[in-house]
């Protein structure tokens, strides 16, 4: 159960792309703070500044910030179906702030506190649970697709961090991180100012517990958390271990596989809100299945190690565009699934198991390799689990969506 409070104007029709700008800013913001380690591993297992690394040492060091900003999306997003965006991004962002000054200032030497900073940092990942109840409430159904797709394209800030904070750092060690806090510190002010709740916006009166367990209970959660698992942990496990695999696998430099990596973020940004919109056009699991067939193929592709100069780099930027329009396709689905109370609550399921999805390849990329100087295993996996996916998106997935379609009807 839940009452109705509104908590801005309907006067202003620029109000809801207004508030989807500002979101769409705090995701890119706070998703740049969570990816600042990323870079760095690699480049800290080959120069020794920690000591001698081995790769599942540097797999746990740029894993760690993603389970704790998945796990920490559960909460978040329940949290902000009682309180609202317009009070938890400016909160988000503003915690943030604190595990990057202690990464920038504390914990740069050492691997033992960068691991305590990195958990903190999980904090910045918690804002895309925020960010999806928040624009999903600003919206009509027709258009919340390639809404919340454009406020997915956020996820943009992991390519801020790829492309500058190798820089910065060889400049300064503390210079990525005191402009990134800074950069947090003014969002949280801005977004206090600008951001308003969505009118007649549903605030749920029972409690935290009995809501998540609510929303556990619901079938498009479970599906849509591994749908997610699959789509978004694809996109994350690669923008955090790509660099890694491009130095290693095919031996570029640190900043040329940063830059490349940022590459990839790109392309799957920009694909997001396109998957959000074509599903909002055809519907979202035609996409999704089309997503996974592709990833299928393309990881099947790139495990035989093709050369970057022609099918590799190919490859590799397919699976790029199918993760980044997945991503936006499972939202534009649970748009149309999921009762508007309870959107920021599932959010936060699907989200974690969205983060927690690229937390475990790293991990698994990092020992394979370790133990067979090959990626080729971790690939084929990669291939065989979007094949699974692509299976259950054409039978359990669209016997959901036809039937809550058939309850609206």
């Amino acid at each position: 159960m839940g009452s109705r409070r509104g908590t801005g104007t309907t006067r202003d029709t620029g109000g809801p792309w207004l508030m989807l700008t500002v979101a769409t800013l705090g995701f890119a913001v706070n998703f740049w703070a969570w990816a600042l380690i990323s870079p760095l591993g690699p480049m800290f297992r080959k120069t020794g500044a920690l000591g001698d690394l081995s790769e599942s040492d540097v797999a746990l060091l740029v894993a760690v910030p993603v389970i704790v900003g998945s796990l920490g999306r559960i909460v978040v997003g329940a949290l902000t179906d009682r309180y609202g965006g317009r009070v938890m991004f400016p909160l988000v962002s503003a915690a943030t702030v604190v595990p990057v000054l202690f990464i920038g200032f504390v914990a740069i030497d050492s691997y033992t506190l960068l691991l305590v900073g990195g958990f903190f940092l999980g904090i910045g990942g918690t804002a895309f649970a925020v960010g999806v109840p928040f624009v999903n409430a600003w919206f009509p159904p027709e258009r919340r697709g390639l809404a919340i797709g454009i406020f997915g394209a956020g996820m943009g800030g992991t390519a801020i961090s790829a492309l500058t904070t190798v820089k910065l750092f060889e400049r300064g060690e503390t210079l990525p991180f005191v402009l990134t806090a800074a950069v947090l510190a003014t969002y949280a002010v801005v977004a206090w100012v600008l951001l308003r709740d969505a009118p007649g916006r549903v605030v749920p009166t029972t409690s935290l517990g009995s809501r998540l367990a609510a929303n556990s209970r619901l079938p498009i959660t479970w599906q849509a958390c591994i749908l997610y698992a699959v789509a978004f942990g694809g996109y994350v496990a690669f923008s955090v271990y790509l660099p890694a695999y491009l130095i290693n696998a095919h031996g570029l430099t640190p900043a040329d596989a940063a830059n490349r990596m940022a590459g990839f973020v790109v392309v799957a940004v920009v694909c997001r809100p396109l998957g959000g919109a074509v599903s909002d056009r055809i519907g979202p699991i035609p996409v999704l299945a089309a997503v996974y067939g592709l990833v299928t193929l393309c990881a099947a592709v790139a495990a035989g190690t093709p050369p970057l100069a022609g099918l590799g780099t190919v490859a590799f930027l397919a699976v790029a565009a199918a993760l980044g329009a997945g991503s936006g396709a499972v939202f534009a689905l649970i748009a149309r699934v999921t009762e508007p109370a309870r959107v920021g609550g599932v959010t936060g399921l699907v989200g974690a198991a969205g983060g927690l999805g690229g937390f475990v390849p790293p991990l698994l990329m990092g020992y394979v390799y370790g133990q067979t100087d090959s990626y080729a295993i971790g690939l084929w996996l990669l291939a065989i689990t979007a094949a699974l996916t692509l299976a259950m998106t054409l039978t359990v997935v669209r016997r959901t969506a036809q039937a809550r379609e058939g309850v609206a009807a």
